[in-house]
This record gives C-alpha cells, sequence and structure tokens, in this order.
C-alpha cells in the first residue's frame, strides 16, 4: 500500500510500556476519554504533558490526578488561573500561547502524542510531532486535511508513524493489518450516521437551529464535530484523511449512511469480500487501540450483543441535500491547498452557525464559494504558505458572510 504510516510496523511492538504520554487537547471529549483509559491501565502509561486549551478547570482536575511534568494553555489569562487551582504542592512547567503546543509536542522523553485539538490548530503541533520522529495517534483529521504532504514527508524523514484514533479510519486500519496492501484491496468504505438530519428535506433543513443540529443521535462529540457530521462535512473531511493516510485517490474511498454506528468502516478487497469492524459507538475503543498498538486493553464499558441489537441497516448518502460530501471530495481532487479553503471555509461557517448568524444551509453555500476563489498554491509550497491560504479563507469567509 502506498502509504506512509506503516500500518503493521514490526517496530511498532517495541514501543515499551509504560509509555510516555502528551495529550494535545486533554479537555475536550476526545481527551476526556482518552485519560479514562489512561486511569484503566495506569501501568501502561506515564503522563508526560497536558495541553488544555482554555478549560483551566478541567486541566487543573486532570493535572491534579495525573500530575504531568508539562502543562500548556493558550494564553496569560488562562495561565494565572490554572497556577490558582493547582494542589499545593505540585509545581509543573506551563507554557503559554499557540507555540506551546508545538513544543508539547515535540518534547524530548515523549513516546506517544495523542492529536486531539479541534480544526486548522491542530496542524502545526501534529507537524511538529511528525518532524520529532514520534508515534502519533491522530484525532486532528484536519491536520491531514490541511498538510497531508508536508505531514507525509515528515514521517518518511523522521520515521515517526501515525495510528489514526478516527473511529471510522481505526476501523480501518484494523481491517487492512495483516493484508498485502494495494495488491488485495479494492476500496475503502468509511461509515457514517447520517446525523440529525438523515431523511430530512431541504424546507426542514433550512429552519433548522444549533441546538437541533448538536443533538446527534449516536455520538456525544463537541459542538463543532457535531455541526459538521449534521452537514456531512465531517464525512468529506474522513474522506480527505483516508486518501492522505492510504494512499488512494478519492474514487476509491467511499461513503455509506448507517444509522446505527456499529459498523464503524468496511474494507472491501479485490475478491469481492468485505472485511467490517463492529463495536458500540464509544470513542475509548479506538483511543485504546491506537495507544496501546499493538497490544489490546480491555475496557471497562458496556459491550456489543447483536443478539439484543436493533436491525443494521444502510443506504447511500444524500449529496443534493447534504452538498458538503461532494465539496470535500471536489476539493481534494482539485489541488493540494483546495482542501485548506475548504476547512477554513468550513469552520468560519460552523461558527456563524452556532452564533446564529447564517442559516444551516448558508454552510455549504459560503464554503462552495470558497473553493470556487482559491488558486491553487504551488505543490511544492510550504506550512507557512498554507497557514496564510487558511487565514485569508477565513476573511473572505467572514466577509461574504456579513
Amino acid at each position: 500500500m502506498k502509504s506512509y504510516i506503516s500500518l503493521w510496523p514490526a517496530h511498532a511492538a517495541q514501543l515499551p510500556f509504560p509509555r510516555s504520554l502528551a495529550i494535545l487537547g486533554s479537555t475536550g471529549s476526545i481527551g476526556v476519554s482518552a485519560l479514562d483509559v489512561v486511569a484503566q491501565h495506569p501501568d501502561l502509561f506515564r503522563v508526560a504533558a497536558l495541553a488544555g486549551g482554555r478549560n483551566a478547570r478541567r486541566l487543573a482536575e486532570q493535572a491534579a490526578i495525573f500530575r504531568p511534568g508539562v502543562l500548556a494553555v493558550l494564553d496569560e489569562t488562562v495561565a494565572r488561573e490554572l497556577k490558582g487551582l493547582l494542589p499545593a504542592g505540585y509545581t509543573p512547567e506551563i507554557l503559554i500561547g499557540p507555540g506551546a503546543y508545538e513544543t508539547v509536542a515535540a518534547l524530548p522523553g515523549v513516546d506517544l502524542v495523542l492529536s486531539a485539538i479541534v480544526g486548522a490548530a491542530g496542524f502545526l503541533p501534529t507537524l511538529a510531532a511528525a518532524k520529532a520522529g514520534k508515534y502519533i495517534a491522530l484525532a486532528n483529521k484536519e491536520s491531514l486535511v490541511l498538510g497531508g504532504r508536508l505531514i507525509r514527508n515528515a514521517c518518511r524523514e523522521s520515521g515517526a508513524i501515525i495510528l489514526p484514533v478516527d473511529s471510522e479510519h481505526n476501523a480501518l486500519f484494523q481491517a487492512l493489518c495483516g493484508h498485502n496492501g494495494d495488491e488485495d484491496l479494492a476500496r475503502l468504505i468509511l461509515t457514517a450516521s447520517g446525523g440529525p438530519f438523515r431523511g430530512k428535506d431541504a424546507s426542514f433543513l433550512a429552519k433548522v437551529t444549533p441546538a437541533q443540529a448538536l443533538n446527534h443521535p449516536n455520538w456525544s462529540m463537541g459542538a463543532k464535530i457535531s455541526i459538521d457530521s449534521a452537514t456531512l462535512m465531517n464525512k468529506g473531511l474522513e474522506v480527505i484523511e483516508a486518501c492522505h493516510l492510504y494512499g488512494l485517490p478519492v474514487s476509491r474511498v467511499d461513503v455509506l449512511v448507517h444509522p446505527q454506528s456499529i459498523v464503524h468502516s468496511l474494507v472491501e478487497y479485490v475478491d469481492g469480500s468485505q472485511l467490517a469492524h463492529l463495536g458500540v459507538p464509544d470513542m475509548r475503543i479506538p483511543i485504546a487501540h491506537s495507544l496501546c498498538y499493538p497490544r489490546r486493553v480491555a475496557l471497562n464499558m458496556p459491550r456489543l450483543n447483536l443478539a439484543s441489537a436493533s436491525d443494521l441497516t444502510f443506504e447511500a448518502p444524500d449529496e443534493t441535500l447534504f452538498p458538503c460530501l461532494g465539496l470535500a471530495k471536489a476539493a481534494f481532487a482539485a489541488s493540494h491547498s483546495h482542501p485548506v479553503a475548504l476547512n477554513a471555509a468550513n469552520e468560519v461557517a460552523v461558527e456563524l452557525f452556532l452564533q446564529g448568524r447564517i442559516q444551516f444551509l448558508d454552510i455549504p453555500r459560503l464554503i462552495e464559494a470558497a473553493l470556487t476563489r482559491h488558486a491553487a498554491l504551488p505543490q511544492d509550497c510550504g506550512a507557512a504558505e498554507l497557514i496564510n491560504a487558511d487565514s485569508d479563507t477565513r476573511r473572505e469567509t467572514l466577509a461574504a458572510a456579513n
């Protein structure tokens, strides 16, 4: 398989336990679930660093339990609040600012970096971890959407390994292990729940509220990813991520709506067989698999009981009512930098929708306009040029919405 990640590396088994772990985005839903896995298996991990953005109270609670030597936050105000909340006698180093996440990602002595920051903010820290040769448990799909080429190159040069945390890509990872890569592979099939508006019509979608869009039927997620699930943009970003992870053209990555969220994705092989990964919709399963790979560990959580489960149904996605999926595939096919514009416009549009400043159906409209405006960057452009394109698109999308 023409992939830059090692899906079945012999040396992955050589990463010893306990593993020194840094979590970027520890106070978000993925970070909280990851620390629950760590708490269930304290003999397997040493938490070296936690980066928690602006949630000082939750970060302080986590730090008090796991006692990492390094913490990171985004500004001085949060840092002062954090210091006042830490237990007496515990004095970790506190790093401040967006660059602090890159420092944490490349810390000497850290074996494994969980990249769980939401959105484009995860790109540079993930790139820093790749350049430092870390094992990267990747939960930030936007890193590859923005700079998949740069991260691939960094992994090749440093020997870094990426283990996918997204439930769909982790399912693909497991179904691909032990096979002969591209020689055996026909296509990848990502499953999607369909979100809260599956089966609704355009007149309904024109009136939906942020509260309705945040009410995901199966998964408990943050606000941004919940809206992306409602628009199917989350699945579009995952298609781009899969193309980067597994070295495939977009024509060999399909999407299938599966409302029950029991089948987390499938791999189809050249003989026509399909291998599926099944499990309850709980992110602790793929998180534990990535953090402990190649070892599997027991988890204290409900188990899948197919005898009592509802019927498992599948259907094609409606790309007419939910055009974000098609826009993502078109962006990836257009150029290596069009996904930057796609993601930037989407992040702005989602935030405007959550603020009640635009309607639900304005999200794909703003994204399509951004893609039309975007001029492809040179193939050899660097991270700075991609970040500039991201900033330009955000500014233009905000202006277009006003």
